[in-house]
């Protein structure tokens, strides 16, 4: 009995690995960067979020950690963003150098200190360029506040169950060197 146990278990083993390999299922999703599944700002302040997301009607484009995550930039522009001769470069020199120190101190331990992540930038590029995002999920989204693991973490609504009307847009691609011209254009 135990070796037909032991069987059907392999085989159920073996059939749900092919089914997330062949899948649009991505196991890389809903990572956290403050807890296991929560981004900074919704994990810091969940009912700000579900307030914001839940109360305003006007156009919502959102940048998700996983998102921001995939399309980092080089360290390289990094440094050639900021080394620019001008009194704006300087200062975002001086505001972002503990964050370029805190990356490098977690090089080792964390996987997303390999590019160079702007992610308030995102959004202020979708907001100021409507052709900067490529790609997009639009749909009603909700903040979990209950949740032992998941208290924080935005959901995506793609099959209406929440019954809102107010749909934002989640960013899943973009034009990466339009971002780089703005950021550079912002410190010229």
């Amino acid at each position: 009995m135990k070796s037909r146990k032991l069987i059907t278990t392999k085989i159920y083993a073996r059939t749900w690995r092919k089914f997330l390999a062949s899948s649009k299922f991505d196991i890389e999703e809903a990572r956290g960067n403050l807890t296991v599944c929560g981004e900074f700002n919704f994990a810091c302040d969940p009912e700000a979020a579900y307030i914001v997301l839940n109360s305003y009607d006007c156009p919502t484009h959102i940048a998700t950690w996983e998102f921001t995550y995939k399309n980092n930039l080089s360290w390289e522009f990094y440094h050639d963003w900021i080394s620019q001769k001008s009194e704006k470069a300087e200062f975002m020199r001086k505001i972002m150098a503990h964050s370029e120190n805190c990356t490098k101190s977690s090089a080792k331990e964390e996987d997303w200190s390999k590019g160079f992540l702007t992610c308030d930038s995102y959004a202020m590029a979708a907001a100021v360029d409507d052709t900067f995002v490529t790609d997009a999920i639009n749909c009603v989204v909700g903040v979990e506040l209950n949740g032992t693991l998941t208290r924080g973490m935005m959901v995506l609504d793609t099959l209406g169950k929440l019954q809102r009307k107010h749909k934002v847009c989640v960013m899943t691609k973009c034009d990466r060197d339009k971002l780089k011209f703005l950021l550079m254009e912002a410190l010229r």
